[in-house]
């Protein structure tokens, strides 16, 4: 069975198999969007491109009266990947045998922008709230500071130094938060940072918050460059993933970072991302919250307030990433796109 046409100038991922359901072939676009060589797909089976679920083989085992079939959404990876990318398929019969797979990337739960899903009334209320937290967080600064000036005086006080520092600095961002919600402003300018010292600072909070109860792991790629961002934004929307994480039972937390390359963020490609994970053994998101868990007011916790997650994915946007997750009972992964350098290629497809 003759090979399709040089379908390498395509930005579409397309992969092509014989009639047994192996792949015979791919055009350079798949195989950067799932991140391996040409070279390796060849031999691979059609059926295991799908990273979880069955839907992928299934069509695949239809009969020869259905010339094509349409797949939503599907989580697809190269075999012993563990970071899938999601697309809508579509499967087309080959002349002679086989199928064509056209992969049309998608965000996993695209939803409502939540800036844009928030009413007016409920911002009244946001304001209303925030005017009120004021005085508080006033009142907890100066004890902070009454306390650090206390500990100064002592000897071996370093674990007293580093938590009012701390309460000092949440005090600080808080107020920050407060006074945009209040007077609104125009975003700060991004600066170099370095994603590390930011998640640092949030397993200091987790430490604070759980002690003992939760294990907190780090599994970083020290080689990544600096990236261009707000430390405090970052901060309170890693934190509310992390957070969100604890009080779903988990016994461990991993923060995970990876540099990836050619990585498309809706309709952009760029050449270099960070991959940043937030992965724990919880009880995971609950199945009917699923397509709506990242839109405000949306929580399975009776205590929530349900704006964590539309926060931490409005702030993924700002700056130019996206916020997605996969989830099943004990094991649960929140993934933070973020480009990397200022260099992008528009989507040409």
């Amino acid at each position: 069975m003759p090979a399709p046409p040089d379908l390498d100038h395509l930005s579409t991922p397309l992969a092509w198999a014989g009639a047994d359901g192996r792949i015979a072939g791919a055009n350079l676009a798949c195989a950067r969007w799932l991140g391996v060589s040409v070279r390796r797909l060849p031999g691979v089976p059609l059926a295991a491109l799908e990273h979880e679920g069955a839907a992928l083989a299934r069509a695949l085992g239809q009969t020869p009266g259905s010339e094509l079939v349409r797949l939503r959404r599907l989580a697809l990876a190269f075999p012993g990947a563990e970071a899938p990318r999601f697309a809508d398929v579509v499967l087309s019969r080959r002349e002679g045998g086989g199928w064509l797979l056209e992969a049309h990337p998608v965000e996993e739960f695209p939803g409502e922008d939540p800036a844009l899903a928030l009413p007016g009334a409920l911002a009244a209320a946001l304001k209303g709230l925030a005017h009120e937290l004021r005085n508080p967080l006033a009142g907890l600064k100066g004890a902070a500071q009454l306390l650090a000036r206390r500990a100064e005086t002592r000897p071996d006080n370093d674990d007293e130094r580093a938590l009012t520092a701390l309460i000092e600095s949440e005090v600080g961002r808080l107020a920050t938060l407060l006074d945009r919600l209040l007077v609104p402003a125009p975003p700060r300018a991004f600066e170099p940072l370095n994603i590390h010292a930011v998640l640092e600072r949030v397993l200091k909070l987790a430490e604070a918050d759980a002690g003992w109860a939760v294990r907190l792991a780090r599994d970083y790629d020290p080689s990544l460059p600096e990236l261009a961002g707000d430390a405090d934004r970052l901060t309170q929307a890693l934190w509310n993933l992390v957070r969100n994480a604890i009080e779903a039972g988990a016994a461990t937390v991993t923060l995970r970072t990876r540099a990836e390359h050619a990585v498309r963020i809706g309709e952009t490609v760029h050449p270099l991302v960070l991959r940043l994970e937030v992965v724990d053994d919880g009880r995971g998101v609950p199945e009917e919250l699923a397509e709506r868990i990242f839109l405000p007011l949306v929580t399975g916790r009776a205590e929530g307030t349900g704006l964590g997650l539309a926060l931490a994915q409005q702030v993924a946007r700002e700056h130019g990433g996206s916020l997605a997750y996969r989830s099943r009972p004990g094991h649960t992964v929140f993934t933070l796109l973020l480009p990397l350098g200022a260099e992008e290629t528009p989507h040409a497809g």
